[in-house]
C-alpha cells in the first residue's frame, strides 16, 4: 500500500476553513455538535459526498435527492427545505472561496436529544445541517489501487438497507481495518451469499470480454457515480449489465475499476494477492481499454455539467 505524507493528507488551505453547522459559520476549530447530537449518540444522521469542479457542483440536485430519500425513510422531523440547504452549501464556499479542487462532506443529523438516548422521541428540536468542505485532491492513486476480500459481509435488506446513506458506518469500518492491517488500499466486501457487494468505500465494476459488469445494488450503495458511469457506459455502446458476480469473476477480469465522488474511477491491480489483467500480463501498464474510456468520459462530463456555483 503506498504511504502517504501528511501534506498529501492535509492540505494547509484548509486549517482556516469556515465550517457550517447548524445554521452558523464557524471557524474549523469551533465547528462542533453538541454532546446531545443523535450522530455523537447513536450515528444517527445521513450524508452525501460532492465535488466541485471549475465553478459547478458535480450532480448536486441527485446528492440531494438521495439525502432527503434518506432522512426519510429514517422518519426525521424538521428536515430542512432544499432551496436552504443548497444556501447552506453556496454560502460555505464562498466563505472559503472555493470554486475546484474541492470536496464536501454534506450531513444531515437527526439533531441534539433532550437526554442521553437512542429514542427519536427524545429529538425535539429539529435535524442538524453540517456542511464541511475541504480543498481535496481525489483519494485513490491513480496508478490503482489493491484490495483484500474483508471477512466482514455487507449488510443486507434483512439488516440495514444499504439504500439508506447513513452515517452508522461500523459494517464498512471493519472491513477497511482489515484493509489496514493486510497493507492494501481498500477490502472487497461480500454479500451473505458470497457475491461481491462493493468495497468498503466504493462500487465496483468488472470488464470481461468487452462487456462492463457490477453487482446488483441489493447490498451495496446505488452510488452516484456507480449510475453515471453505467449511463455513460450504455451510451457509448457498451455492453452493461447489472448482476450478480462471483469472486473468481473478479480474479480474472479483464479489467476491474472502482467509483465514487471522492475517488472517481479508479483501476484495480490486484485483489487477494492476485493481478488484474492487464496488469498481470503488463506490470505498470495503467488501466485497460474500457476503464481508460470510461475515465475519460466521466472526466468530461464533470467539466460540462454541475450546478454553477451563484457567486
Amino acid at each position: 500500500m503506498r504511504e502517504y505524507r501528511a501534506d498529501e493528507l492535509f492540505d494547509p488551505r484548509n486549517a482556516e476553513i469556515s465550517v457550517h453547522v447548524g445554521g452558523e459559520l464557524l471557524p474549523r476549530n469551533r465547528a462542533k455538535v453538541s454532546v446531545f447530537d443523535s450522530s455523537v449518540q447513536g450515528g444517527d444522521a445521513v450524508w452525501e459526498g460532492l465535488r466541485v469542479y471549475d465553478g459547478k457542483i458535480f450532480q448536486l440536485e441527485t446528492h440531494l435527492d438521495r439525502l432527503e430519500r434518506s432522512a426519510h425513510t429514517m422518519a426525521f422531523e424538521g428536515i430542512p427545505a432544499r432551496a436552504d440547504v443548497k444556501r447552506a452549501i453556496f454560502d460555505t464556499l464562498e466563505a472559503n472561496g472555493m470554486r475546484d479542487g474541492v470536496h464536501i462532506r454534506l450531513t444531515l443529523t437527526r439533531g441534539p436529544k433532550l437526554t442521553s438516548n437512542m429514542n427519536p422521541a427524545m429529538n425535539r428540536a429539529g435535524c442538524c445541517l453540517i456542511v464541511l468542505a475541504e480543498w481535496k485532491d481525489l483519494v485513490y492513486s491513480r496508478e490503482g489501487i489493491r484490495l483484500i476480500t474483508a471477512s466482514i459481509r455487507r449488510n443486507s435488506p434483512q439488516t440495514l438497507d444499504s439504500k439508506i446513506h447513513h452515517n452508522n458506518l461500523i459494517n464498512n469500518i471493519l472491513a477497511k481495518i482489515e484493509a489496514n492491517v493486510a497493507g492494501v488500499d481498500d477490502a472487497v466486501m461480500l454479500d451473505l451469499d458470497g457475491f461481491l457487494a462493493e468495497t468498503n468505500a466504493t462500487n465496483l465494476f468488472i470488464v470481461r470480454r468487452g462487456e462492463l459488469l457490477t453487482p446488483n445494488a441489493d447490498s451495496c450503495l446505488p452510488g452516484i457515480t456507480r449510475g453515471v458511469v453505467l449511463s455513460l457506459s450504455r451510451a457509448a455502446g457498451i455492453a452493461t449489465l447489472e448482476r450478480n458476480l462471483s469472486l473468481s469473476e473478479l480474479y480474472c477480469a479483464d479489467e476491474a475499476f472502482t467509483t465514487g465522488t471522492a475517488g472517481e474511477l479508479v483501476p484495480v491491480i490486484e485483489v487477494d494477492g492476485r493481478s488484474i489483467a492487464p496488469y498481470r500480463f503488463e506490470p505498470g501498464s495503467g488501466p485497460g481499454p474500457v476503464t481508460r474510456r470510461l475515465q475519460d468520459l466521466y472526466r468530461d462530463l464533470t467539466q460540462r455539467d454541475g450546478e454553477p456555483l451563484p457567486f
